[in-house]
């Protein structure tokens, strides 16, 4: 049943990255152009020799994107299918649906929305090269803190739940994850290269662009292997019960 879920969820992912595409290539590469554009103009003034092109622009903005974020919803598609099969049933009352709407939820917070309030994307021209083994560092320990967080922060819902009921247990295990948040977010260093010429228009709608991406990928595989997931399951019961009788 496991391995049925494991394809289905990939198969979903692959949907959800067709979709993530063109909302990609329609939303964000206009401003991947933009600060592309920026670096130019910045290098021109400087009398730097532009930087060799390894890959065309339109390829990048092409096959090179869709093949990446392809990839990419196919593999969150699959992880995410053998997390819900751990967690179905482990939810309280919560069905197929239910349960893999919430993870859905749960995971964008933790993996996309927490790490992206400390340390947010950047588009082209933002950032120091030289740092950015160090950036790319900061935000893995930022996003496996805040997956660490989540997991306590609903295992500590669990255990309340009978004591305080699921409203309270709910409140009290997302405060607790809210003071973790805060206290990581005010221990770890903060990273500010953005140039000070830089449009901050282009900026925050390169943020938003980012953020969209990962909105549509997370509510697509959460919503739609949710259906998928709940056919399958009640196929797998309902072929269990044939057998039986048979």
């Amino acid at each position: 049943m496991v391995g049925k879920l494991l394809l289905r969820g990939m198969l979903v992912g692959l949907v959800a990255g067709l979709i993530a595409f063109a909302f990609a290539r329609v939303y964000g590469e206009p401003q991947v152009d933009k600060a592309i554009a920026f670096e130019e103009s910045q290098a021109k003034a400087a009398n730097e020799a532009p930087e060799e092109e390894l890959v065309s622009r339109p390829t990048q903005a092409g096959i090179g994107l869709a093949t990446g974020v392809l990839i990419y919803g196919a593999a969150l598609g699959g992880l995410f299918s053998l997390v819900f099969a751990y967690a179905n049933g482990r939810l309280g009352s919560l069905g197929p649906r239910g349960t893999s709407a919430l993870l859905a939820v749960l995971g964008f917070l933790a993996v996309i929305v927490v790490p992206q309030l400390k340390y947010p994307a950047n588009p082209p021209a933002v950032g120091n090269p030289e740092t950015i083994a160090y950036r790319t560092e900061l935000f893995f320990i930022m996003i496996a803190i805040s997956i660490a967080a989540m997991v306590a922060a609903v295992g500590l819902a669990q255990r309340l739940w009978s004591r305080l009921g699921g409203w309270n247990a709910s409140i009290v295990a997302a405060l607790a994850f809210l003071v973790v948040f805060m206290l990581v977010k005010a221990a770890l260093p903060d990273i500010n290269e953005v140039p000070e010429n830089f449009s901050a228009i282009v900026l925050w709608q390169f943020r938003i662009a980012s953020l969209g991406i990962q909105l549509i990928l997370w509510a697509v595989v959460g919503l739609v292997f949710g259906a998928v997931a709940e056919r399958q399951l009640s196929a797998g019961k309902q072929g269990g019960a044939a057998r039986r009788y048979a």
